[in-house]
């Protein structure tokens, strides 16, 4: 498979990934919006994982929302691309951007209501 499709095969294997990353007797909870692979019948989800899906129309529980958010803002706004290659690249080139301050991810994804005093 080669990424970055996103399909209840990819979601496969990063069920599985998650599943191995996990330490010996832990268990995972993975938090999903409503996209399509989150949810497939075909979907296998290991036994030390759990789904937990957030309602319909809840932007407000899900902290990726605000990492799109400050993507599109801050390093994917304003552009127009000539191929398919160009829009891939700029897009990973912005997530490792993101990914690579822990700082940022932290605050973004973190919002004040959610917060234990």
């Amino acid at each position: 498979m080669i990424l970055p499709f996103v399909n209840t095969e990819a979601m496969k294997v990063r069920l599985a990934g998650i599943a191995r990353a996990a330490a010996p007797g832990a268990h995972a909870v993975l938090v999903l919006d409503g996209a399509g692979w989150h949810a497939a019948r075909t979907l296998s989800v290991p036994d030390n994982v759990t789904l937990l899906h957030l309602p319909p129309y809840a932007p407000e529980l899900n902290p990726v929302e605000n990492v799109w958010t400050c993507l599109r803002a801050n390093r994917l706004a304003i552009s127009v691309f000539d191929s398919y290659d160009e829009i891939v690249h700029a897009r990973c080139t912005a997530w490792n951007f993101f990914a690579n301050d822990p700082m940022a991810i932290a605050a973004i994804t973190s919002p004040a209501w959610a917060q234990i005093s």
